[in-house]
């Protein structure tokens, strides 16, 4: 099951889909056999041997019929295959699009503009190939599945903030994003995102991409294999749609995942399931290592949460983040670009 189930999400389909036979297979076959009857009341007084070529000659006829639609499904299949691959491949590999770049006084007034002392540091270039992720031992789950790794190995001072959920939707943060051109990944759910996707196609569209958070944010160790494929499959169709293009990450919500989790995250198309080191607040940060300070290649966590949820906006959140990363050497990069 798990087989079928793998070749129809890389086509981008759900379980609910239904393999089809080719048309002109079923045509063939219905054409052969209405010739066939009309040969057979032709030749009515021919002796019995006859009708035994007649009866021959059909078998092999349909048999002949059958091996060619084989044959058509079997390249009709491979091509799917072929095109699907590249259609990935090219999805994954898309870089950010291209940003006007900024000059030292450029940036440095766009952070005054939006209450910052420093202008963020910059990201040098990622590598040309990408490193080798794992997940850490407090997470592991057992061998050859995809990583879910809490951090990126690099000895670069690089940081990757991650937004989960998508409820507030925040327009002034756009804002933010684009004047100081801030690059991060948004791993989205859809029962927060769906009110507005067009609010994360404008977020898309300033260089951060959009990665796939569940359709309901439900404990997945919790729950089923077959409800964990429903969950993560069905985002993915759903933001192929709104967004344009078919997320490559995932995250486990609550962090809270299992073997099968990993396993059915990627038959559904994604490479790794991103874990977090840091997490941010509207005022603060927390911190996993203990002398509270960013480690090279850690992954931040927060929300597109607002006043409610914690007493700040989704800029003042991210002034909270570059204000910490800033202070201490760290730039913030995008981390498709490493995972």
């Amino acid at each position: 099951m798990r087989l079928i189930r793998n070749v129809l999400a890389r086509h981008g389909r759900g379980a609910h889909h239904r393999i089809r036979r080719p048309l002109p297979l079923v045509l063939t076959l219905l054409l052969l056999l209405a010739g066939a009857a009309a040969c057979a009341g032709g030749d009515a007084a021919l002796p019995g041997a006859r009708d035994g070529q007649d009866a021959a000659g059909l078998g092999q006829l349909k048999g002949q019929a059958r091996r060619q639609g084989q044959e058509q499904q079997g390249q009709e299949r491979q091509g799917r295959e072929e095109q699907g691959r590249e259609e990935q491949d090219q999805e994954q590999q898309a870089p950010a699009p291209p940003k006007v770049k900024l000059t030292p006084e450029q940036r440095l007034a766009a952070a005054q503009r939006w209450g910052l002392d420093q202008a963020p540091l910059v990201a040098p270039s990622p590598p040309r190939e990408k490193p080798r992720l794992t997940t850490p031992e407090w997470a592991d789950q057992g061998p050859d599945l995809i990583p879910a790794p809490a951090h990126v190995p690099t000895d670069q001072k690089i940081a990757f903030l991650t937004i989960d959920d998508g409820a507030a939707k925040d327009r002034e943060f756009l804002d933010m994003v684009r004047d100081l051109q801030i690059p991060l990944s948004a791993f989205l759910t859809d029962e927060s995102a769906a009110e507005d996707y067009g609010y994360f196609r404008d977020l898309h569209a300033l260089g951060v991409s959009i990665q796939n958070h569940t359709l309901h944010h439900p404990q997945m160790n919790h729950i089923s294999e077959d409800e964990q494929y429903t969950e993560i499959c069905g985002q993915q169709d759903i933001l192929e749609r709104e967004i344009g293009v078919r997320p490559t990450l995932f995250r486990p919500p609550f962090g809270d995942f299992d073997a099968d989790t990993l396993a059915v995250a990627e038959e559904c198309g994604t490479r790794a399931a991103p874990l977090w080191n840091e997490e941010a607040f509207a005022d603060r940060m927390d911190f996993r290592h203990d002398d509270q300070r960013f480690h090279p290649g850690d992954i931040i966590l927060t929300h597109f949460n607002g006043p409610k949820a914690w007493g700040g906006t989704m800029c003042d959140m991210l002034r909270t983040v570059l204000r910490k990363v800033t202070e201490q050497g760290y730039a913030l990069a995008r981390l498709e670009d490493y995972a």
